[in-house]
């Protein structure tokens, strides 16, 4: 077996699958015989990413309190970390959904430190088809503010593959429209389409990032205040949460309840949610979790994974990125789970 390690950065907007994406390829691996160490990222401790891919056995290691672009070190930590606990072969990097510039700050530091050690994929950057619409002007509906839309179209402009995840939520005419527009303003990128949930064109995208290795070009130019107001504009909140139903109460139907207030809430104050993700894990022996997301105000909450059976007592992780003061995030989460535990009282 070879001593190097193959490393694959899957980044993307909030809400885009990287999660889903990071699973599914991991899977895969695995199912292959390879041994697959995991590294998550967020602004804050507690992430969904982290239970979830835990929970279906996945070595994971979780960086929080800042995107791996000013995080490097612990990057490289986490990567030794996973090394001594499970050898890994490929290490799979799911960085912060608001982040950028991670060629320069990321892959050019681990190929000049570390290139003994690791061979460095293409960098893949996905998009949320609808998303994408809106951000590049395609279409109408609620979009980011330009601080924001900046960061958006920074991660495209890094890419070495754009890859539009979903792709089977988008009609013929919408997906030719967003190739186009892709393929136009992002040239240097190779452009695929795939469905991460359901495997379709998965594979053409997992044989890209197995067998190429990431681009030598220059890094890309960013303006640095305009990234930091554009990520300070994006509000964020983690919180852990202790849930209680008496007597014991549907727990997918639980997460959709609340998932769907706060989308409310939200709305209601005219703020734009980025990503809600939400895991329920029963305090009462089941070796399981229900999994919510929701990626869009005008997105209907969707269960990635269910409970079967009712549960009276679990622990909930809430993660909340949206274009909103994290004081308003925590008050209407705090609130909304306030009214449920009265309503169950």
């Amino acid at each position: 077996m070879s001593n190097t390690c193959r490393y694959i950065m899957i980044g993307g907007f909030l809400g885009s699958g990287k999660t889903t994406t990071v699973a599914r390829l991991a899977q895969n691996l695995s199912a292959s015989g390879a041994r697959v160490g995991l590294i998550t990222n967020d602004q804050g401790a507690g992430l969904v990413d982290t239970a979830s891919l835990r929970a279906k056995g996945f070595a994971t290691e979780e960086i929080a309190g800042g995107c791996f672009c000013c995080r490097f070190q612990s990057l490289a930590d986490a990567a030794e970390k996973l090394t001594e606990d499970a050898r890994p072969e490929y290490f799979i990097a799911e960085p912060v959904g608001s982040c950028t510039d991670l060629v320069a700050t990321v892959s050019y530091p681990l190929r000049r430190l570390y290139g003994d050690k690791y061979t460095i994929a293409p960098m893949t950057t996905l998009v949320d088809p609808q998303r994408a619409l809106r951000a590049l002007g395609l279409t109408g509906g609620r979009g980011f503010s330009p601080k924001v839309t900046y960061i958006y179209k920074k991660q495209l402009e890094e890419a070495d593959l754009i890859v539009i995840n979903k792709i089977d939520s988008l009609s013929d005419a919408d997906r030719e429209t967003l190739q186009s527009a892709l393929q136009e303003q992002f040239p240097n990128a190779k452009l695929l389409g795939m469905s991460a949930r359901t495997g379709d064109g998965f594979s053409e995208w997992e044989s890209t990032v197995l067998s190429l290795e990431a681009s030598a070009r220059d890094p890309m130019e960013v303006d640095y205040d305009i990234y930091a107001e554009g990520e300070a504009e994006l509000g964020w909140l983690n919180a852990t949460i202790d849930w209680k139903a008496e007597p014991a109460a549907d727990p997918n139907e639980g997460l959709q309840t609340i998932a769907s207030r706060i989308q409310e809430k939200l709305e209601a104050e005219g703020k734009e949610v980025a990503h809600l993700k939400m895991t329920l894990s029963p305090r009462e022996g089941l070796d399981d979790i229900a999994i919510i997301n929701l990626v869009r105000n005008d997105f209907v909450p969707e269960l990635a994974q269910r409970i079967e059976e009712p549960v009276r007592h679990a622990q909930v992780i809430l993660n909340l990125r949206a274009e909103a003061d994290p004081e308003l995030l925590e008050s209407v989460s705090t609130d909304t789970f306030g009214e449920l535990t009265a309503a169950s009282d």
